[in-house]
Formats: structure tokens, C-alpha cells, sequence
């Protein structure tokens, strides 16, 4: 080894609260820079030895084999009861879900409303992808009015299966939740912007702000049926206008 690649410093690795491990999701799908972020605040804020973790039924569903926290594994949709029962118990250690739109709009969408509702000290990440994900492309609550799906094979017809959630509209209707916000992993500069998200709800609850939401919008080529960079000029043209991004509810003051 000669002795300039001895003296390069080391300026990008993996965090530590990831485990090192090759991961099931597919080529241009948002989980896995979501985990990162994750797991980078996880690592900044110092809590990787005291945050517990929730993950969902979905594409995430493996989540807790490739973070090095403590996770508990939660049935379809009720992510928000165990974290729930977990903060009640242990109001000293950090906690959050980690749910898409099937598992939180869907199924779970009832968990999540009284949870918020009810002002719940932990934070929830949401993944929106606009689809079912694991399960074949079906339509979600997300699904955009038109768009194909393995369910809606001629485009989703708002008549009889309605129109889009915004859920962070919803909870932000609510009196208890402190902050509420939308992201992208759409490109670089939203990136930065969704890890910028991620930290502020965490940082709001280690100061005992109540129920925290992140929503991040995520590419599916796959179930979209989209190369990768296909997948992000769409969710960019076609999720933006429906799911505009920003902070939807935030404390006057905090972080």
C-alpha cells in the first residue's frame, strides 16, 4: 500500500446503527437511503443504545436485521400501539415507527389517527410510495386519482375507490401532535432536507414534545414498473403537486 491511500482519511462510512448487511429491497427504492438517514441522526444524537424501534408488516418489514437497535415487530398496522404501550412503560427512551402507506393508511390508519389524537411521545416515519409494495402493486390509500395499479389496472377512479389520503392534512388537524412534516429521497437536495426532518422530530421528542411525523415520499420502480430514474421524475411530477412538501405543523418553539 503506498503511502497516499495510508494517509486518505475516511470522510463517508456506514453508521453504526446499521448493521452490515445486503438488503432485500429493490434497485431505486427509498427505504434503503431513508434507513441511512434514520440511522445517521440515530448516531448524531448519540440514543443508539437507548432508542427502541417499531417495524411495520411491508417492504420493511425486515427492517430490525439491518439496524443495530433495539426493534420490536409489530401485526399489520398496529406499529403505533406497541410504541405506545413501549413509551408508557419506558418514557425515558426514545421510540419510533417505521411504517408505509399500506401499514399506516390503510389498515393502521386508526392506530395512527389516536395515537396522534392522543398525543403519543414518539415519532413515526411514513413511507409513501403511492402502492402496496410487498404484496404486488395493489392500490393504497395513497395511490394518485388515475394511476395503474395491479387493482386499478385502467387507473384509480376516484368515484368508487375515492381520492388520496394526505395524511400529514389530516394529523395536522389534530390539537396534539407537535410536528408534523413531508420529505422526498427524490434527489440529493431532499435528501439533506429529509434527514433535516428526521432529526427535528427525533429532537423534539428526546424534549418531550408530543406525537412526531415525518412522511417521506419514495420511488417504486418495480411495482411502478419504472426504471429507477423513471420512478423519480415521475414521483417528482406527478407526487410533488399532490404531496407538496414542507413542514405541515411545527412548534413555535423547540429545535
Amino acid at each position: 500500500m503506498n503511502t497516499e491511500a495510508q494517509e486518505m482519511e475516511r470522510i463517508f462510512e456506514r453508521p453504526r446503527a446499521l448493521r452490515s448487511a445486503t438488503t432485500h429491497y429493490c434497485p431505486g427504492c427509498g427505504h434503503g437511503i431513508t434507513h441511512r438517514l434514520v440511522a445517521e441522526v440515530i448516531d448524531e444524537l448519540g440514543i443508539r443504545e437507548t432508542i427502541v424501534g417499531v417495524a411495520p408488516v411491508g417492504c420493511s418489514v425486515l427492517m430490525y436485521n439491518y439496524f443495530d437497535i433495539d426493534m420490536f415487530e409489530a401485526s399489520h398496522g398496529r406499529a403505533p400501539a406497541i410504541a405506545t404501550g413501549f413509551k408508557r412503560a419506558r418514557p425515558d427512551l426514545p421510540v419510533f415507527t417505521y411504517q408505509g402507506d399500506g401499514d399506516l393508511a390503510a389498515i393502521g390508519i386508526a392506530e395512527t389517527i389516536h395515537a396522534a389524537a392522543r398525543g403519543e411521545k414518539f415519532t413515526t416515519i411514513f413511507i409513501n410510495n403511492a402502492t402496496y409494495g410487498m404484496t404486488g402493486g395493489q392500490m393504497a390509500p395513497t395511490t394518485l386519482v388515475g394511476q395503474k395499479t395491479a387493482t386499478s389496472p385502467t387507473g384509480r377512479n376516484c368515484e368508487t375507490a375515492g381520492y388520496p389520503i394526505k395524511v400529514c392534512e389530516m394529523l395536522a388537524t389534530l390539537d396534539a401532535p407537535s410536528y408534523i412534516a413531508r420529505v422526498s429521497v427524490s434527489s440529493a437536495k431532499h435528501v439533506l432536507k429529509a434527514k433535516q426532518a428526521i432529526s427535528k422530530a427525533f429532537q423534539l421528542q428526546l424534549k418531550g414534545f408530543p406525537y412526531t411525523f415525518v412522511e417521506v415520499l419514495s420511488p417504486c420502480p418495480t411495482d411502478w414498473h419504472m426504471t429507477p430514474q423513471e420512478a423519480v421524475e415521475w414521483l417528482e411530477e406527478n407526487m410533488f403537486p399532490q404531496y407538496p412538501l414542507g413542514e405541515v405543523k411545527a412548534p413555535k418553539e423547540g429545535v
